[in-house]
């Protein structure tokens, strides 16, 4: 590539050709939405991977100067320094920021894919992250990196394009998902299917409001830990009239009120089915689909050289246990591991709040790089 040229700092690719997907069907053609920082050179480009429902907007930018959701952790003077490092981070295939998915327009009918989305899976995320390299004529990443869903997703584009994965960085995620966080994942898509105004997938207007609050505060039981909580909220109760008749059902103690205030910011900020289609993907990702059944055998295909793995102790969704797999099979694979496993409360949500404990981590490993 001429690196020269300048990648802009928020764009949208569109493929006009097929792409066909992992677990069947394709599409006709579509939109890869990605936004960067730091100036591009053939060496430096980091590649990183969203989680379920956050856009590309990591940090604030020229372009755009609102919070981004990794903001304390990418950007000038930060851990992922954008006076050394090119970040580009792609909004995931199937999300509903830029990039195809359901609710994208169908051009065969003009009408959203709703339910006529083909079976998504993260190995398409991942080859959607390699179809933009290939677009916008980037260098090969010296890094591929992402936290939870993301760092699932930069497994499967390391296990799809091993030479294109020198270096990785997987941030409390996990090789597949164990029976709890699937089961913590069926039970969020329930509450947005059982919500009438779900209408099967082919909802319109506001689409099913109760079901996605519903699905939020579920997830965010998986997303921090009971110790933070006890901490934080203890029995502590909300301040209002005793409350009468129906009422005195409702909302009583500050953890019911955090909850609360967390599915309203939710609410109008995520497609229904989207949600469902990338929450089911998480699902059925699992590395040992590439190694005919034992996920040893599929870490030896990595050209992994060096490799940052990441957990909490307090993770109870994707637990440190898996964290320590990651490291032992990367580790079977010939790479050079640098593992963390720190005691940041906040649970899965870590990586979002503890940005001085996993910015010590990202710091250390990118010098060594």
């Amino acid at each position: 590539m001429n690196t020269s040229s300048v990648l802009e700092p928020r764009g949208v690719v569109h493929v006009e050709e097929p792409f066909p997907l992992y677990r069947g069907g394709r599409l006709p053609a579509v939109d890869i939405a990605y936004e960067s920082w730091g100036q591009l050179r053939e060496d430096n480009l980091i590649l990183l991977f969203t989680g379920l429902s956050p856009s590309a907007h990591v940090a604030p930018s020229r372009v755009d100067r609102s919070p981004g959701w990794w903001e304390g952790m990418v950007g000038v003077g930060q851990a992922i320094d954008t006076t050394r490092w090119c970040v580009v981070c792609i909004n995931s295939l199937g999300s509903c920021f830029g990039s195809t998915g359901p609710a994208s327009t169908n051009p065969a009918t003009g009408e959203p894919y709703r339910l006529d989305f083909p079976a998504l899976a993260v190995e398409d995320i991942a080859r959607a992250g390699h179809l933009l390299l290939e677009e916008l004529g980037l260098p090969r990443p010296r890094l591929v990196m992402g936290p939870s869903l993301g760092g699932m997703s930069a497994q499967a584009f390391a296990l799809q394009y091993p030479e294109l994965a020198p270096n990785l960085a997987l941030i409390s995620a996990a090789a597949n998902a164990r029976p709890f966080a699937i089961a913590i994942r069926s039970l969020q898509r329930e509450s947005i299917r059982n919500d009438p105004d779900w209408a099967c997938g082919y909802y319109s207007g506001h689409g099913p409001v109760t079901g996605m609050r519903m699905a939020r505060k579920i997830g965010m039981l998986s997303y921090r830990s009971p110790d933070e909580w006890r901490e934080r909220f203890g029995r502590s109760r909300v301040r209002h009239d005793a409350p009468r008749g129906v009422a005195s059902f409702g909302i009583k103690f500050e953890v019911e009120s955090y909850l609360e205030a967390h599915a309203d910011r939710f609410i109008g900020t995520f497609d229904a089915n989207c949600y469902l289609y990338l929450s089911a993907a998480m699902d059925e990702f699992d590395v040992a689909e590439h190694g005919q059944g034992d996920m040893t055998r599929a870490m030896s295909r990595l050209q992994t050289e060096k490799a940052l793995v990441i957990g909490v102790e307090s993770d109870i969704l994707f637990p440190a246990e898996q964290q320590r797999e990651l490291t032992r099979m990367l580790r079977d694979s010939g790479a050079e591991v640098s593992e963390h496993i720190l005691a940041s409360p906040q649970g899965h949500d870590s990586f979002l709040v503890d940005l001085e404990g996993f910015g010590a981590c990202i710091s250390e490993f990118l010098d060594a790089l």
